[in-house]
This record gives structure tokens, C-alpha cells and sequence, in this order.
């Protein structure tokens, strides 16, 4: 639940998800919310209007064919615990990027807390830049894979 948490564990706690559908950020972001597991602490419906809320102002395609939809602030208690879920798309999504790219992989990120937010988009901004794990992304990778790779990077970060 802290900021240091491993990105690892924060990714093993929201899974991993293939096939997801939709033709537009909205269709795509609201099957993904869908299929995540309930959270006691937050109804999923705040959840999806939280997320689509911030899509509206700027759309989270950051290129390379990853969007990273997140609420544009912390929703969930203090002492919530933050998960990012991985979602494969069952067909690219014109996601408006500035590299005209579709997206084919959504990283949704839902943190307590801002510092939390911050720490976990600094680390998700370095895997993205890496040519290995967006490599793993485009072959859509088991979560194990991701994970193993993601741990490995850690090690580097401390």
C-alpha cells in the first residue's frame, strides 16, 4: 500500500486480462472494469466514472501502442490497496496517441493515494520506454513472464 511497494505485487494483485473488446477507450475501459473483481471499498460503477472522467479531459495513450487509464484523482480508502491491471485488447483502439499509433494494450492503474500515483506512473513510464518488455507486450506475455521480467528490473531500481 505504500508508495515503495513493488510494481510486481501491485501487478500480481490486479491480474492480468486477455481479449478484452471494444471499438473506442469507452467501450474498451468500460468490458475491462467489468471484469475486475469487486472491491468492497469501491462500487465499480464509481470506478468507471472516475477513469472515464480523466479520458475525457486527455486521453492516457501515451504511444507505442499503451494507453495507462486512471482516475484523475485517488479514489479508493488510504488504507486501499492499489492495483494496476494489464489488459490485452482483442483488436487495436484508435486511442488518440500522439504517434498516431492504436492501442492493443491498456495499463489501468488505480492507486490510494497521489505520492502513490506518482511513484507507480514513474515506473510504468520506465518499462515503457524499454524495448524488452514492449516487446513482451506486443507478443501479449502470461502474467508470470511479465512479472518475472518486472522483478528483474526492480532489483535495479533499489
Amino acid at each position: 500500500m505504500n508508495s515503495s511497494e513493488s510494481l510486481a505485487v501491485i501487478i500480481e494483485r490486479g491480474g492480468l486480462y486477455r481479449d478484452v473488446s471494444g471499438t473506442s477507450p469507452v467501450e474498451v475501459i468500460t468490458n475491462l472494469i467489468g471484469s475486475l473483481p469487486i472491491l468492497p471499498s469501491v462500487p465499480a460503477d464509481t470506478m468507471l466514472g472516475a477513469v472515464l472522467e480523466r479520458e475525457t479531459l486527455m486521453p492516457t495513450g501515451i504511444g507505442r501502442g499503451i494507453a495507462l487509464p486512471h482516475p484523475r484523482n485517488p479514489f479508493i480508502p488510504p488504507d486501499g490497496e492499489q492495483f494496476i491491471s494489464i489488459a490485452y485488447l482483442k483488436n487495436p483502439v484508435d486511442w488518440k496517441s500522439l504517434d498516431g499509433e492504436k492501442v492493443n494494450t491498456l495499463i489501468l492503474i488505480i492507486s490510494a493515494s497521489a505520492k502513490q500515483h506518482l511513484g507507480t506512473l514513474s515506473k510504468i513510464n520506465f518499462l515503457c520506454r524499454q524495448d524488452g518488455f514492449l516487446k513482451m507486450l506486443r507478443e501479449k506475455a502470461a502474467l508470470d513472464d511479465l512479472l518475472a521480467y518486472i522483478r528483474e528490473a526492480e532489483k535495479h531500481w533499489k
